[in-house]
C-alpha cells in the first residue's frame, strides 16, 4: 500500500519474538486479515497479537500507545488494546513494535449493522468517556486541529478525483465546512480514527476499540466521523443526540469525514479496495447530508 513499506512476514515476526520474547517463541504466528494501512498485525498464540509499523510514519504511535493506553483503559466502557511487550529493531526489521492482549470481536460492515441504534449509543458512550478523561499532559496529534489545517491536502485530493466523483459538489461542501466556526472549548482526548476497521462488536454491541495510533488531545470533533463511515443515516440522529452535538459541531464532524475520505480515495484506490470503497461511501453520504442540510 505504501512505496516505503518494511518487509514483514511470518518468518520476520517469528524471528523477532524468538530473539526478544523467548517465553512466547513456541506460540503459533498467523497473519491477521485487516484493512489497516499503517501496521501489520499477527496473532500470537490464542491470547496475544503482534503489531508492527509498516512505514516509518507509524512508528510514533508505538510509544504513544504503550504510554497512554494503560492510563486510558480503566476509564473507558469497552476494551482497548493492552500492551504486553515492547519490541525493538532486529533481524532487518527497523523499528519498535508492540505485543498486545488479543481482543475478540469482529469489525462491523457498513449497512449491515444488526442494531444500529444501540451501536450508535455505544459509540457515543465511548466518545463521552474518552472526553471526560483528564487531558493534562496528553500528546498532541495531527487530527486534533481545525479543519483549515487540512485545506491544502483536501483541495489537492479533489483535483485528483476529477472524473471519479462529483468534485463540484465535494468542493462546495468543503468550502462550506471551512466557514464553520472553530471549536472554542477546552482540549479533550480523541481517538482520531474511529472507523469500521477500528471497532469490534460482539453480538451486535460495541465490545472494543482498537488502533489508537492517531489519538491525542485537542479538538475532539474528528471522532464524529464514524457517523458517516459506519452508521446508517437513520442511526445518526441517535448518535448526535447522545453526544449533544450542536449544529456547528455536527457540521465540523461532517467536514472531517469528507476530508478524510477525499484524501483516502485517491491514495488507496488501487491498493486497498476496502478502504477505497468506504471512502466512496463516506463521500456519497456526506454529500447527501450536505445537500439535505442546505
Amino acid at each position: 500500500m505504501h512505496a516505503d513499506e518494511a518487509d514483514i512476514d511470518v518468518a520476520v515476526v517469528r524471528g523477532l519474538i524468538a530473539a526478544q520474547f523467548p517465553q512466547w517463541a513456541d506460540l503459533s504466528v498467523e497473519p491477521v486479515d485487516t484493512v489497516g494501512t499503517d501496521n501489520a498485525v499477527y496473532r500470537l498464540g490464542g491470547e496475544l497479537a503482534v503489531r508492527l509499523p509498516r512505514i516509518e510514519g507509524a512508528v510514533g504511535s508505538v510509544e504513544r500507545e504503550q504510554q497512554w493506553l494503560p492510563l486510558l483503559a480503566p476509564q473507558l466502557p469497552v476494551a482497548v488494546p493492552a500492551p504486553r511487550g515492547l519490541g525493538g529493531p532486529a533481524g532487518g526489521y527497523p523499528w519498535s513494535w508492540s505485543v498486545y492482549r488479543w481482543l475478540d470481536g469482529e469489525n462491523p460492515s457498513v449497512n449491515r449493522v444488526a442494531e444500529p441504534g444501540l451501536l450508535a449509543e455505544d459509540l457515543a458512550e465511548f466518545i463521552r468517556a474518552l472526553r471526560r478523561i483528564d487531558p493534562s499532559g496528553g500528546p498532541s496529534a495531527g487530527r486534533g486541529v481545525p479543519l483549515a489545517a487540512r485545506d491544502a491536502a483536501t483541495r489537492a485530493a479533489i483535483v485528483e478525483l476529477r472524473g471519479i466523483i462529483d468534485t463540484d459538489a465535494a468542493g462546495a461542501a468543503w468550502e462550506e465546512a471551512l466557514r464553520i466556526p472553530e471549536r472554542s472549548g477546552p482540549p479533550a482526548w480523541f481517538h482520531g480514527d474511529l472507523s469500521p476497521g477500528n471497532v469490534l462488536i460482539t453480538r451486535g454491541r460495541l465490545s472494543a476499540v482498537i488502533d489508537f495510533g492517531c489519538m491525542g488531545v485537542g479538538d475532539p470533533t474528528v471522532d464524529l466521523i464514524i457517523a458517516w463511515n459506519l452508521l446508517p443515516a437513520d442511526a445518526r440522529g441517535v448518535f448526535r443526540a447522545a453526544l449533544q452535538a450542536d449544529d456547528a459541531t455536527w457540521a465540523r464532524g461532517r467536514g472531517w469525514a469528507l476530508s478524510i475520505a477525499l484524501i483516502q480515495l485517491p491514495y488507496y484506490r488501487d491498493t486497498n479496495p476496502v478502504l477505497a470503497a468506504n471512502a466512496r461511501h463516506v463521500i456519497r453520504e456526506v454529500l447527501a447530508d450536505h445537500e439535505h442540510a442546505s
